[in-house]
């Protein structure tokens, strides 16, 4: 037995002698990322499948059926014409024989970029600019019948016509920036209605509709750029630059939108009589599979009523055809999974408490309610031609996990993806087949081919070679457990342990949230931690750090209950369950309850200083980054979905950073981007100024010129720099 053990220890010190330890640059540069199958898109066909090639300068068509190329539809270097190096985007013209190649892409804000597109003939192999009266365009769409570009530029809708030998024309005129916005919307509907296009063409290819933005008298917010570097500014070398633009705070004006619509034969413009007032939100519209029917969404100010109008293009006249209210309010995810382009129509609601799927015709008359039961659908994929299969996943089981499912016109309900874990799917035209990407918490990102009936045709990717690269790193598997908090919830995590994790010793703790609402962190999925696969929380346990993730009350996942208890009062019971987490977690014999701290960012910020300033002194220290400190500092719609206006709600607005500042405990590190557009460095300035007067210490540091993601040059690498310096000093003994 003692030559066993001795063999053992031996074996055990051979295989961690040359175990890699995990570097900082390892995490800021994502080199332990999986690989996915970039720029996959279904096309029209239903047949197939297109990609950006593995080495990023061809456009592959593929077969569904086997998963093989098929045929190369671009290639950087046969194209004639303009002659480019590289690519960004693509789009597939619905008929196939034009794509819009997308090259020099400037992001604006989180979802909108400018870039200079290309025609691209696939037959004559042809480059032709899309403009020639402007290099950079924004969102160019086809027309369902591939004879016509639109985009916008300089927030005008312009109109290409390929049968006229690319002729552009001006839809509209009277765009202007800060001022009249067409077809794309402003910042806070990019921001929290999460989209960059408000403008389509009708079944039928005669109409365009959009929306209208007038945020002429919504408040400007203005912000300073310096020098800097990375990149570098030189016209503010020595005067530092001001950028200014409409952010409608909470309580404040919000942009007026109006819905027009262009009849492309007869150049005639119309404004559609859509109910609307100066506090209406329009969040999205499509045309239906109907021509004259343009279904428009529209929410009150409070967002706990939407309608869907549909509306002729022609007349301007609108028919209410489904009302949805909540007590409370209608959680945005509804939006993204709503398809009015057959003569039927699938919405998400949460009437009974979960988000589940609900069929109505074309008029708005409920068919039936196609899922039932207390699981939440995550995502609707659409219907087979027939219209009778109805594609979705949902986290049915555990909100820990996720699967596809299909459902049929009689609620028979058929399970495609048995792989215990995370499941996400893009289904081809008409569904007969997916592409699913699963994984687990310990298995990286695979994506495999799949018909509609579930069996499995091909592998795409299995990331292989990220797995045999984990499998060198000296880490350990991450757990995910729950417990029950004193007020009787019971709350999910997942723990990630040192790989020499040694019961008998006591070990000191990084707790790690975002607690936003609906927002959740904790899944059985490879896309847990900062970065994926728990890159970074793996690094610190190799430190000798415990790391561990706990979605409290208000997140995703547990049902519309779950939820909406914040409601109104943001921030108190997320912090609460942050402070009991410390608690439960300082309980365990080999975690040293002196020595735990918590650290997020823009929403995890603020819930770090709330959870540090909640009452009950459980933190050493914590990190903030890019916090919001008082809400009545953030945008309208975000914020008053769920505490209404300060002028409603001024006790709830007062459950925040800079009014209970005084119960800080522990030692407080907050960073910030000092070009923040979304979460605005003013938060954190505020806070800091009245630490500084109540001569409550914290450290602080900033970042010139850089936004909510606070990235660029060396930057990501001196912020986690600072923030593993200021842990390690205040919890490695």
């Amino acid at each position: 037995m003692k030559k066993f053990f001795a063999l053992a220890m031996l074996a055990f010190a051979t295989i961690s002698l040359f175990a890699q330890n995990i570097s900082l640059d390892d995490v800021v540069y994502y080199r332990y990322m999986p690989r996915r199958i970039s720029g996959l898109r279904p096309m029209a066909d239903g047949e197939s499948y297109s990609r950006i090639s593995d080495d990023g300068t061809k456009i592959l068509r593929c077969s569904y059926k086997t998963g093989e190329v098929a045929e190369t539809l671009f290639d950087l270097a046969t194209a004639r014409g303009k002659k480019l190096t590289s690519f960004s985007d693509y789009i597939i013209s619905p008929d196939g024989k034009n794509i819009l190649i997308g090259t020099n892409q400037q992001a604006i804000y989180r979802r909108s970029a400018t870039a200079t597109y290309y025609i691209y003939n696939v037959r004559n192999r042809t480059l032709e600019p899309l403009s020639k009266k402007g290099d950079l365009q924004e969102v160019p769409k086809f027309s369902p019948d591939g004879t016509m570009i639109a985009f916008i530029r300089d927030n005008n809708i312009f109109l290409v016509k390929l049968l006229f030998n690319n002729a552009e024309s001006q839809i509209t005129t009277d765009g202007q920036f800060n001022h009249i916005i067409n077809g794309k919307p402003d910042w806070v509907y990019e921001e929290e209605f999460e989209y960059n296009c408000a403008y389509d063409f009708s079944s039928d290819s005669q109409m365009l509709a959009w929306v209208r933005f007038d945020e002429t008298n919504v408040r400007t917010f203005a912000f300073q750029y310096f020098k800097g570097t990375a990149p570098e500014m030189t016209d503010y070398q020595l005067y530092p630059g001001v950028y200014e633009y409409k952010y409608p705070k909470a309580g404040e004006r919000n942009s007026k939108v109006s819905v027009h619509s262009f009849d492309i034969k007869s150049r005639v413009t119309r404004q559609l009589n859509v109910p609307t007032d100066s506090n209406t939100y329009i969040p999205r519209i499509q045309f239906t599979g109907e021509a004259d029917k343009l279904a428009v969404l529209t929410l009150n100010r409070h967002q706990n009523q939407c309608d869907i109008y549909m509306v002729n293009p022609r007349s301007g006249i609108a028919k209410l055809a489904v009302r949805e209210t909540s007590d409370k309010y209608i959680e945005t995810s509804f939006l993204h999974h709503i398809d009015f382009s057959g003569r039927q129509f699938v919405l998400l609601s949460e009437r009974d408490g979960f988000a589940h799927l609900y069929l109505y015709t074309s008029g708005g008359q409920l068919i039936r309610q196609l899922t039932h039961g207390q699981f939440v659908v995550t995502d609707y994929y659409g219907t087979d031609a027939a219209g009778q299969n109805f594609y979705y996943a949902s986290n049915e089981g555990s909100p820990l996990e996720q699967y596809i499912y299909v459902v049929d016109a009689k609620g028979k309900r058929t399970k495609l993806t048995n792989n215990k874990g995370f499941n996400e799917a893009t289904f081809s035209d008409g569904c007969k087949y997916f592409v699913n990407t699963f994984s687990d918490l310990n298995t990286p990102t695979v994506t495999a081919l799949y018909s509609a009936s579930g069996k499995q045709i091909r592998v795409l990717e299995d990331n292989a070679a990220l797995r045999d690269a984990y499998a060198k790193l000296n880490i350990a598997k991450p757990e995910l457990f729950s417990f029950t908090t004193s007020e009787g919830v019971q709350l999910n995590g997942w723990m990630v342990k040192p790989a020499s994790f040694d019961a008998n010793k006591k070990y000191p703790v990084l707790m790690y949230q975002y607690s936003g609402p609906g927002n959740q962190q904790v899944h059985n999925s490879w896309d847990n931690g900062n970065a994926r696969g728990l890159i970074w929380e793996h690094r610190l346990a190799q430190k000798g750090y415990i790391v561990v993730c706990v979605d409290g009350r208000g997140t995703g996942g547990r049902g519309a209950d779950f939820q909406k208890c914040t409601y109104m009062t943001m921030g108190d019971k997320e912090s609460k369950d942050q402070v009991e987490t410390a608690l439960y977690l300082g309980s365990l014999p080999y975690i040293d309850k002196d020595r735990i701290a918590i650290w997020g960012w823009s929403f995890g910020g603020f819930n770090t200083i709330m959870s540090m300033t909640e009452g009950r002194p459980v933190f050493r220290c914590g990190v903030a980054v890019a916090p919001v400190t008082d809400w009545r500092f953030y945008d309208s719609a975000y914020t008053e979905r769920y505490m209404r206006t300060p002028q409603e709600n001024p006790d709830g607005y007062d459950i925040s950073p800079l009014h209970r500042f005084q119960k800080l405990h522990g030692d407080l590190l907050i960073c910030h981007g000092l070009a923040d557009d979304n979460v605005h460095f003013q938060n954190t300035a505020e806070l800091a100024e009245q630490l500084t007067q109540a001569n409550i210490q914290f450290e602080m540091q900033t970042y010139t010129n850089r936004n909510h993601g606070i990235f660029g040059g060396n930057t990501r690498r001196h912020l986690f720099t600072r923030i593993e310096n200021f842990l390690d000093k205040h919890l490695l003994k």
